[in-house]
């Protein structure tokens, strides 16, 4: 449905520089299906989803690689492609009705019935009094109630793919299980290709189809949602470590380090400094993202010697 091939975002500080931000990332989302884009804070993750959609910040420009549609459509916001962020709050103008931000986002041939869409996307995210919901400002909205307007608002163009920008991360834990539920069926019940950005990998194995995990800017592994019952790169297999386990056992081991800020990424791998399996070539070359040839891709020069469980 939508495909991006050798996506490359760059940063201009205005002094002639181009420091590197997103390169050589490959996305196929694609109908009925959700893709999660996985990663610590500063990995990428939100800046590749903005640059599908032309909504990098100022300073930072896609110049690299090509974003098609399957049928050789435009995209962007509201010709295809919708946003929910993490902080319905903040999204919402707090000076206008719910409804009427809605009705904003309303295709023009459609503005003519606007009334009856809007109760119809405000049922469609779960609201049994939509004309009450409509009415209120987003402050008088609880945090689930606000995030379930943005998912209306999202839908309301009628979009093919969904972009879900850490769609939960502001809500309580029973909140976001109810948000999480309505994102799940939204996505089935409009044929919708979704893109999940996290960093919440419990979130992932329940929701997604497949996984693309990123590390510096960089696609470090790729495949189906299984990949994480046995992660093969040292950086994948490092997250799941943090991770608590239900039932108390075990100790959680961190990835000591953090991720490079930009101008100061490392030479060959990135992951190298804070990599328990680094050796010269590593420090030297960087790893491609190669597949296997059963779904699955991986950038490792370590492969096949330790480095894939």
């Amino acid at each position: 449905m939508l495909t991006a091939a050798g996506l490359g975002v760059g940063y201009f500080p205005g002094d002639g520089r181009r420091l590197e931000v997103v390169a050589e990332v490959d996305l196929r989302l694609r109908a009925g299906r959700t893709t999660a884009l996985v990663g610590e804070s500063g990995c990428g993750k939100s800046v590749t989803a903005a640059a599908l959609g032309g909504l990098l910040p100022r300073g930072m420009a896609l110049d690299r690689g090509e974003i098609r549609w399957a049928d050789g459509g435009a995209h962007g916001p509201g010709r295809g492609l919708a946003y929910v962020f993490q902080d319905p709050g903040e999204c919402l103008d707090p000076v206008f009705t719910v409804g009427s931000q809605i009705r904003e986002a309303l295709p023009r041939a459609e503005r003519g019935r606007s009334a009856e869409r809007l109760e119809e996307l405000l049922r469609t995210v779960g609201f049994e009094d939509p004309e009450r919901v409509a009415a209120s400002y987003p402050h008088q909205l609880s945090g689930g109630m606000q995030q379930r307007a943005m998912l209306a608002m999202a839908l309301a163009g009628r979009p093919r793919v969904l972009a879900a920008d850490e769609p939960t991360t502001a809500l309580d834990v029973t909140v976001q299980a109810k948000i999480l539920r309505l994102l799940a069926d939204l996505q089935r019940q409009e044929n919708l290709a979704v893109l999940l950005i996290t960093h919440n990998l419990g979130v992932v194995a329940e929701l997604a189809d497949e996984v693309h995990v990123m590390y510096a800017g960089r696609i470090v592994e790729a495949g189906p949602v299984d990949l994480l019952r046995a992660p093969r790169h040292p950086y994948v297999q490092g997250l799941l470590k943090a991770l608590p386990r239900l039932d108390g056992g075990g100790r959680l081991e961190g990835i000591e380090g953090s991720v490079p800020p930009l101008g100061r990424r490392p030479e060959g791998c990135r992951f190298h400094p804070r990599c328990p399996l680094a050796r010269t070539t590593c420090r030297e070359r960087e790893p491609a993202l190669a597949a296997d040839g059963a779904g699955r891709a991986v950038a490792c020069w370590a492969r096949g010697e330790g480095g894939w469980a």
